[in-house]
């Protein structure tokens, strides 16, 4: 009689900078490629697939990525971490396995993603930050403004000119949940949480936003832009290496909450320990 199948969850962090996103692609390496290569170790026996929550691009981190796959063999699910990061690189972890039921699904159960940013606004390159966050030095950026921009997008609209080309959604609409925009020091990180997020989303509003804060950009022609879909006028986008899948939010928690809750560390400098502000609460 065969076993039976069973759904485990993962929550697991990687350092995007060697892998060209989270999808398979037919030549370069991926995190779902290597994340498979090493279950089939575990379950030779099944084909694995494994479906993420957020298809992340290319040099795109991530601290709370989840994802789930069927299995049929005896592994204990809490036991899933621990065998497999003794498979994975040192740049893919596993922080947490869980049991889920069969009908859970990592993409479509989601009732949110939440995504971080991480500017560096110093004249002074540091070569510790640079894999990590955007290099901003020529002006200082004005953070009240881009916090006015991003407050002014919460709720439900058409992002469609924050959409990259290539996507496969029929429609480019979704609700930004929560913004915020802390400054600390040199450091700015902006964090955005939505139902879901359009392919190339949050790259292309931080191009504009840093426009914004550096002056480059008025607050009018930003909302314009966005508010009438003019996706041929938003042409910047920020490049991958400072924005990370902080975490993926479902109706109810899947794993201990030291696993999946904020677990991209904050850089502290000098002058950097102004306490975290609050977060914008959508107007819907």
């Amino acid at each position: 009689m065969p076993e039976p199948v069973r759904r485990i969850a993962l929550c697991l962090q990687y350092d995007g900078s060697a892998y060209c996103g989270w999808q398979r692609q037919p030549r370069d390496p991926s995190v779902q490629e290597t994340l498979e290569a090493a279950l089939a170790q575990l379950d030779p026996h099944r084909p694995t697939s494994v479906v993420a929550a957020g298809r992340t691009d290319s040099g795109v981190h991530a601290a709370g990525q989840v994802v789930h796959f069927d299995c049929t063999g005896p592994i204990p699910a809490q036991r899933w971490a621990a065998a497999l990061n003794g498979r994975l690189p040192a740049n893919i972890r596993v922080r947490a396995g869980a049991a889920v039921p069969l009908d859970w699904h990592a993409c479509f159960s989601a009732s949110y993603r939440r995504y971080r940013y991480t500017l560096y606004n110093a004249r002074i390159p540091n070569l510790f930050l640079a894999p990590w966050s955007w290099h901003r030095y020529q002006v200082r950026l004005d953070e009240e403004r881009m916090r006015e921009a991003l407050e002014d997008m919460l709720g439900e609209h058409d992002f469609a000119a924050f959409e990259r080309a290539g996507s496969a959604r029929s429609h480019s609409r979704t609700t930004l949940q929560e913004v915020q925009v802390l400054r600390r020091g040199d450091l700015i990180e902006v964090e955005l949480q939505a139902s879901g997020f359009l392919y190339g989303m949050v790259r292309l509003v931080m191009g504009q936003l840093v426009a914004v804060g550096e002056g480059r950009l008025s607050l009018e022609a930003f909302r314009r832009r966005w508010r009438s879909q003019a996706r041929d006028e938003v042409k910047e986008a920020a490049p991958p290496q400072g924005l990370c899948l902080l975490r993926v939010g479902y109706p109810t928690e899947v794993f201990p909450q030291a696993a999946w809750y904020d677990c991209q560390p904050r850089y502290l400098l000098e002058g950097s320990d102004a306490p975290p502000a609050a977060p914008s609460q959508s107007k819907h």
